[in-house]
């Protein structure tokens, strides 16, 4: 039988893990993915800063990382992660290979949500003047801002999932405390009470990014 008395402490600093695992990667694996996708999206054949060398390699890298399991990408950035962090095990070191992961996966969301553009309104505005720069910053991301951001809901959820699979590979968060304490020691009801809180966790996230998309779609 569980003892929360114990497993109570160990259960927050497992939830605090997961969150912190989550946010980060969310945070830079979204600001890098957004960067990668845009330049999928504007080095493409007809794009703002049209470069088919560069649109090349881009989309070998991402075609090649993107379908990687996660449990074996981990494992192979390994040893990069143990030279930049002194260790590949923890929450730290979790959320670099998480980091890279999303970076890929987000790169392909932004790609086809930028690609949902009328091509006619960049065209107009390229006739009007406006630097590349400024067609991208004023144009294009704040006219995919509302599918980006269910995008990114989407993702969130995945990087929950990718959270639970370094937690069972040392990186702790809510995946290591229900492998740890709840499956290898035969304790359903930790397990239970770690998948339900992570549905929790993930239909927070799922309510608060409808509820920003629909507030971006009605600008």
């Amino acid at each position: 039988m569980s003892d929360w008395s114990q497993l109570l402490p160990v259960y927050l600093e497992s939830i605090g893990q997961t969150l912190w695992m989550v946010s980060a990667t969310l945070v830079l694996g979204g600001i890098l993915g957004l960067a990668l996708g845009v330049l999928l999206y504007t080095t493409r054949r007809g794009g703002i800063l049209e470069n088919r060398p560069l649109a090349a390699v881009l989309n070998v890298l991402v075609n090649f990382i993107r379908p990687i399991p996660f449990i074996i990408f981990m494992t192979v950035v390994a040893p990069l992660t143990l030279s930049l962090f002194g260790t590949f095990i923890g929450t730290a070191a979790a959320i670099f290979p998480m980091t890279i992961a999303a970076t890929f996966g987000i790169s392909r969301i932004v790609e086809q949500n930028l690609v949902t553009i009328d091509p006619g309104v960049i065209e107009a505005a390229r006739a009007m003047g406006a630097s590349p720069l400024r067609i991208i910053m004023t144009l294009l991301i704040p006219e995919a801002l509302g599918p980006l951001i269910l995008g990114y809901t989407f993702v969130f959820v995945a990087i929950v999932d990718l959270s639970a699979v370094a937690g069972g590979l040392g990186g702790g968060g809510l995946g290591y405390f229900s492998i740890a304490y709840g499956y290898q020691r035969y304790d359903w009801t930790v397990t239970w009470v770690a998948v339900i809180t992570i549905v929790v966790l993930v239909q927070a996230a799922q309510f608060l990014g409808n509820w920003l998309a629909r507030k971006a779609l009605r600008r």
